[in-house]
């Protein structure tokens, strides 16, 4: 059974990974140049107080996001005229975002230790681990770095799947709707004087809750409504 779900995935995945120098290459590439970036600045500028600090690092998250909604706006249409069926290509596409957010984790991680060891690159430059986001346990400091790159490209593929079910229209709907909920809930807020215990209460949020713990229920609920979302989707 296992082996039936997976001979029916891998082709949809080999398909997403033709253009992987895309995919895989130019996240990476465009974040090394950002670093020599920030490198020859901070080296220009000389000695800073408490060391040089750039959140440059979360480039890579936004090409993510966008990465993930090319991925569905592109890769879509052409899946469905090999008459791949639209379940067997969303979880192609999820399982790809998986292992891709991992190796990307990792491989962030890796960095850190490498920025940590060479005392921030010579320089005591900061910017893979960025002080506030370091954790003590290895595979805590891997869920860090993971768990966004699961949450944004969920979204991505939320948004996307949601643009080709319901369109612009649908598009500025669910725009106009998402803001008058936030705008209800600060009323009602204000209304009960519910804002003082509402900041004690975020910041009481360890750094786990925020980066993990969070941002995994989030990305479960989006790729549950992207999933419902997609079945009636035409390419």
């Amino acid at each position: 059974m296992r082996t039936g779900v997976m001979s029916r995935l891998l082709p949809v995945i080999r398909v997403q990974l033709v253009g992987w120098p895309n995919t895989l290459g130019f996240p990476w590439l465009l974040l090394v140049l950002i670093f020599g970036v920030n490198y020859a600045l901070f080296w220009t500028i000389g000695e800073v107080d408490d060391g040089p600090k750039t959140g440059a690092v979360m480039s890579i998250y936004v090409i993510m996001f966008i990465s993930a909604i090319n991925s569905i706006t592109q890769l879509f249409p052409f899946t469905m005229a090999l008459s791949v069926i639209r379940r067997t290509f969303y979880l192609a596409v999820s399982l790809l975002l998986l292992a891709q957010s991992v190796a990307f984790g990792v491989v962030l991680y890796l960095c850190k230790v490498l920025e940590d060891a060479t005392d921030g690159w010579g320089l005591g430059l900061r910017f893979f681990g960025l002080g506030f986001l370091d954790q003590g346990n290895p595979l805590m400091q891997i869920l860090v770095y993971t768990v966004p790159f699961i949450t944004l490209g969920f979204l991505g593929i939320f948004i996307a799947v949601f643009y080709k079910r319901f369109g612009m229209t649908g598009m500025y709907l669910l725009s106009i709707g998402t803001l008058l909920v936030l705008a209800a809930l600060a009323l009602l807020a204000s209304g009960l004087d519910l804002w003082s215990g509402i900041g004690r209460w975020l910041g009481d949020q360890s750094v786990a809750a925020w980066f993990v713990g969070w941002p995994t229920l989030l990305a479960a609920l989006l790729a549950g409504a992207g999933y419902l979302a997609i079945r009636r989707v035409t390419p």
